[in-house]
């Protein structure tokens, strides 16, 4: 039998409203943010009289405490719900805060977060790369490719000719040259003002509107029940690839950057040899962009209750589920293949 009662009592959730005023170039976060609480106090310690006390299975050294983070985008939020479903079954205590991007790298470099599952690495950039390369964070592997963050138009200005950031200057009143951005401080944001400072494709008399990603995907879905022309930000994983017939912009300048995007998991240093069961889970962690999709969309646009879909969607994906555990095991030493079968089968 499922078991529901506590979960609730055993996520601890924290959206924030992030004052995005950085002209640091992060995709959803900044380095100023408003009422942003520091991460949770180090929880590796264990006394023999901890209520989480550390069990010993097959050699392996299990902690029922887990410090998971995520940044407040629909797909973070959602795909965090679903480790906090499994995890919780495999019998760990899970706390999951979101914060932003800079709070999160200094919480896993000291040791006060175990996992962030959701580091885009050429989207973040610098300071995620040079994180790990100084070894202040650990990549322990990637988990989602193919994943796309780029100018977007409706399909019916793709289809009139606009298919490049080199055609946009051309129709630039149709566009009322305005591009529709995200909060303030964004990568995204920074990349297409300093086209516009720089007049890269034409684009010096353009303009920026910000706001946050459920205001602009208003605006962009205004524009085109009206067939109004509109250029924004898009990105898949995300619901707006399932609810707009779209198309994404080639940038033959590069200015978007050339190498192709992954979504990293991220860890504190020492997580592989201090839990190595689960560190194995979120190594073996992988999954579909057309999954995240699905996500998003039960979320973001179904406005579905996060815990509720976790629970549904693990449910009805075992086969996906069991990979992320094979060989990994319960806090009570079981199998936890067997434990995630018994529980939803």
């Amino acid at each position: 039998m499922r078991y529901h009662q506590s979960k609730k009592s055993k996520i601890g959730v924290l959206l924030l409203i992030v004052a995005m005023v950085s002209t640091m170039a992060l995709a959803g976060c900044s380095n100023e943010e408003t009422n942003v609480e520091e991460p949770p106090a180090d929880t590796d310690e264990v006394t023999a009289t901890d209520e989480n006390e550390t069990q010993e299975t097959d050699d392996m050294e299990i902690q029922e405490k887990i410090n998971l983070a995520m940044v407040s985008w629909t797909c973070s939020t959602q795909k965090n719900y679903i480790h906090a479903e499994v995890l919780q079954t495999l019998g760990y205590d899970v706390d999951l805060q979101s914060y932003a991007l800079p709070v999160i790298l200094e919480g896993l470099s000291d040791g006060q977060i175990d996992v962030f599952a959701d580091a885009w690495w050429v989207t973040w950039g610098t300071p995620l790369q040079e994180a790990v390369e100084e070894g202040r964070v650990i990549h322990l592997d990637t988990h989602l490719e193919n994943v796309n963050y780029a100018p977007a138009v409706p399909v019916y200005v793709y289809e009139a000719g606009v298919t490049s950031l080199a055609d946009l200057a051309e129709h630039a009143d149709a566009f009322d040259h305005t591009y529709y951005g995200l909060e303030p401080g964004n990568d995204g944001n920074e990349i297409m003002l300093d086209a516009f400072a720089d007049n890269i494709y034409g684009l010096g008399d353009w303009e920026m509107l910000e706001s946050n990603e459920a205001a602009m995907i208003t605006e962009v879905g205004l524009a085109i029940e009206n067939e109004e022309w509109v250029v924004f930000s898009g990105w898949e994983p995300h619901y707006m690839n399932v609810i707009f017939d779209m198309e994404y912009l080639d940038d033959p300048e590069g200015i978007w950057g050339e190498e192709a995007e992954f979504v990293a998991t991220l860890s504190r240093p020492g997580l592989e040899e201090e839990r190595p069961n689960f560190a194995r889970y979120m190594k073996q962690f992988k999954i579909e962009i057309e999954d995240v999709n699905e996500w998003v969309y039960a979320f973001g646009y179904e406005d579905r209750d996060p815990e509720e879909y976790a629970a549904e969607w693990v449910s009805e994906n075992i086969d996906i589920v069991l990979t992320w555990v094979d060989g990994v095991k319960t806090v009570d030493g079981r199998d936890a293949s067997e434990a995630i079968k018994d529980a939803y089968q």
